[in-house]
């Protein structure tokens, strides 16, 4: 059987750290149970941060993960019947960064002196986003802030998995490509250069195929710098371009029209879209102060643009569906289950649906296309440094076939 970490509290709210052997997590607390502890957080090995071991550099600053962790540890503390300021208490002490354990005792300061928690968060807007401030205060108004912080951690949970996804499928592709084009630069700026001078007094007695390489070889020694001065400075004028309004609405326009590119865009903003929206809208957010923090939260530009005319339609009594179709900018089928979501008054429900759906979507899409980018990038590193050593040998066999 596997061996799980733990975190739990005994019966006078002191966390207790340790391993237990179970088949699954829930094994392990039924066990804590037993014992008569409150299981706070579970986990395989690989799962766990243990305290001590982060980076120092880690310290200083509050990681996504951190937060999560904030929140379901929160969210466990407040079911077993804990007020508040002692959950803040504890969670203080089990702050695994010290950086993330500073900012807890702050907001356990603001509460003990008063403060609402959604107020007490909102004092760290670096750490807490908008959104996670509204869900918060919503849910103290509700008096349901123990459902809202198990909502809000399964958005974290989620959106966390979906960017290490994309973030872990892009990673070999990029070092594929970074491999292969410093293999190319290497042989192009200090391998070929040996040759030239072997090569030189031949002139058009070398096939063309060498004297095209050595070409390209001898420019790159002479003028890579500026090439590279080029890229560089092109990179800086188009970074600072895109960072304008203008420049960033005009590069997300384009993203959103590529062929392969575009597609990939899409289904991620519509799982941001429906995945913020509906856990907004279930968490008792009104709708008009939901679409605000998902403006917010999208990272397409032209899209964020869109929301702007979706809360006007809403707001002029359209509904979420009718401005969504007109805008252009989401699938066809998430508008239909959208419109269904309205039209049956379930539309938490359907946005939520929406947001698994092309979150499915998106991997099966990612998947089919690193399968195939690849053998692709593969391929054509391949077909250039077969080239590059074809014209060399080409070049060393029209020399022994020379007469002298």
């Amino acid at each position: 059987m596997p061996v799980f970490l733990y975190r739990a509290l005994d019966a006078q709210g002191r966390p207790v750290e340790g391993s237990l052997e179970a088949r699954d997590e829930r094994g392990v607390a039924e066990r804590l149970q037993g014992m008569g502890y409150l299981p706070v957080r579970v986990g395989l090995p690989g799962e766990t941060v243990e305290r001590g071991i982060s980076a120092p550099w880690g310290r200083r600053r509050v990681s996504r993960k951190d937060v999560l962790l904030f929140t379901q540890e929160l969210a466990t503390l407040l079911s077993a019947g804990l007020p508040l300021d002692r959950s803040l208490h504890i969670l203080v002490d089990l702050a695994e960064r010290r950086r993330f354990g500073e900012v807890v005792k702050g907001i356990l300061e603001a509460v003990r002196g008063g403060s609402s928690l959604a107020d007490a968060l909102a004092r760290h807007p670096r750490v807490f986003s908008p959104l996670y401030v509204n869900m918060i205060r919503a849910g103290e108004a509700g008096g349901v802030l123990e459902p809202v912080l198990v909502k809000l951690g399964e958005y974290l949970s989620e959106t966390q998995e979906m960017r290490e996804h994309v973030v872990s499928a892009l990673i070999y592709p990029l070092l594929l490509t970074f491999v292969g084009g410093v293999s190319i630069v290497i042989l192009l700026t200090f391998v070929l250069p040996r040759f030239v001078v072997i090569f030189a007094g031949f002139g058009q007695a070398i096939p063309l195929p060498a004297q095209v390489l050595l070409a390209v070889s001898g420019a790159m020694v002479r003028y890579g710098w500026i090439l590279l001065l080029g890229i560089v400075l092109g990179a800086w004028v188009f970074r600072g371009y895109i960072r304008t309004e203008e420049g960033r609405l005009w590069w997300d326009g384009r993203k959103l029209r590529m062929a392969v590119v575009g597609e990939i865009i899409r289904k991620l903003e519509t799982v941001r879209f429906a995945r913020t929206l509906g856990t907004l809208i279930a968490s008792g957010v009104p709708i008009l102060q939901a679409l605000n923090i998902v403006k917010d939260v999208m990272g397409n530009a032209e899209i964020t643009r869109s929301m702007k005319r979706i809360y006007s339609g809403i707001k002029e009594g359209e509904g979420v569906a009718l401005p969504l179709k007109r805008s252009n900018l989401f699938p066809p089928l998430a508008v239909q289950m959208i419109t269904v979501g309205e039209e049956t008054g379930r539309l938490d429900e359907m946005l939520l649906q929406v947001a698994e759906k092309y979150d499915r979507d998106l991997r099966t899409t990612l998947k089919r296309l690193l399968g195939l980018l690849e053998p692709v990038l593969i391929l054509a590193m391949g077909l250039i440094v077969g080239f590059i050593v074809v014209s060399m040998l080409l070049a060393i066999f029209s020399i022994n076939q020379m007469q002298f």
